[in-house]
């Protein structure tokens, strides 16, 4: 069982790491940047099942090391303006991000598996994960608006005016 978790953990990712990938061909979106937070906060329904609840020092240790590991996130998660449109940098460095992080994360799931029961360190897992994209979604905003705020006074700079219906129209 563990070789099949751990192989699930590799595959999930690569597929994130795709995913970032295939993400910055297109447009960001505040939709984009603010919805998978909310997505994955169904998460805490597991913890309704009475196994899966935990301590509240567990829930501190599992956070502040999300809080943490959402700092590299943060740093390799950057905009860019192409053909007035907003779109996600491509970086090498989130790559690394990535398998880094989910060498860690194997490691600790593995120390942590002789003192903690499954699905108590499942729960953890989802609280460090949650604590690590909340920031970095929030700071990946904040990041947005600042660059799409540049391109409307950029783009009212050069002479481009917004209808009502929020679309920019040449004068």
């Amino acid at each position: 069982m563990t070789f099949l978790a751990t192989g699930m953990a590799i595959f999930m990712g690569f597929l994130a790491f795709f995913i970032r990938m295939r993400a910055a061909k297109k447009p960001a979106t505040v939709k984009k940047i603010i919805l998978p937070p909310v997505f994955m906060s169904t998460g805490f329904f597991m913890f309704l099942y009475p196994p899966a609840q935990i301590s509240f020092s567990q829930v501190l240790e599992a956070l502040a090391i999300g809080l943490f590991f959402s700092i590299f996130l943060v740093r390799t998660s950057k905009f860019e303006i192409k053909n007035n449109d907003i779109y996600l940098k491509k970086t090498k460095a989130f790559l690394f991000l990535l398998i880094g992080l989910l060498i860690v994360r194997l490691i600790l799931k593995y120390v942590l598996g002789f003192y903690i029961a499954p699905v108590q360190l499942s729960g953890m897992f989802f609280i460090l994960a949650y604590g690590m994209i909340v920031p970095w979604r929030i700071s990946m905003y904040i990041g947005f608006k600042a660059l799409e705020r540049e391109l409307e006074k950029s783009k009212k700079a050069n002479g481009f005016q917004i209808n009502g219906n929020e679309q920019w129209l040449e004068r």
